[in-house]
């Protein structure tokens, strides 16, 4: 199956990240759900649509339903966007992270490349993170990886490149 979003979503117009959740998720090692039952990548998209529904336009991230990342052995995947900054990709998530998840995006929301070090993470997700993009600038922006450098000094970038490994 393709990664793209589900049917009846649009993209977002407001200047938030998109929080991608793919709903044909289920964990490694655990049966596909039973006829009628929804997979857990679709009850961690319903939890999460639920918070960004109650927090209104006061929600960090648009919530966007997808179709299989090609994760499957590290799923439920859900993946974090937003122009000018790096894109991330996690995984061995369930719908018990949607909260995280929120607390997560407005983190990332808030820095200015989208660079959210695992300390700066919930507990839960600081070894979530699956892969990273780099972030598709025009000529008005300058690369993430190089305003991410510029703004650490040499003991911060080798702490990053450490939890990066």
């Amino acid at each position: 199956m393709p990664s793209v979003p589900a049917e009846g979503t649009h993209a977002p117009y407001e200047n938030r990240p998109t929080l991608y959740v793919c709903i044909s998720c289920r964990r490694e090692g655990t049966p596909e759900a039973p006829d009628g039952a929804k997979p857990e990548g679709r009850r961690l998209y319903d939890a999460v649509r639920g918070l960004v529904s109650e927090l209104g336009p006061a929600a960090p991230v648009h919530a966007v339903p997808t179709i299989c990342f090609a994760n499957c052995e590290s799923g439920c995947s859900a993946a974090i966007a937003a122009p000018g900054k790096w894109s991330y990709l996690m995984g061995r998530l369930g719908p018990e992270h949607a909260a995280d998840l929120l607390t997560y995006a407005a983190a990332y929301t808030k820095a200015a490349t989208g660079v959210v070090l695992p300390s700066g993470r919930p507990a839960s997700l600081q070894h979530a993170v699956i892969a990273r993009f780099p972030a598709h600038l025009d000529g008005a922006h300058l690369d993430a990886a190089h305003l991410y450098a510029t703004h650490l000094d040499d003991a911060q970038l080798d702490q990053a490149k450490d939890a990066a490994e």
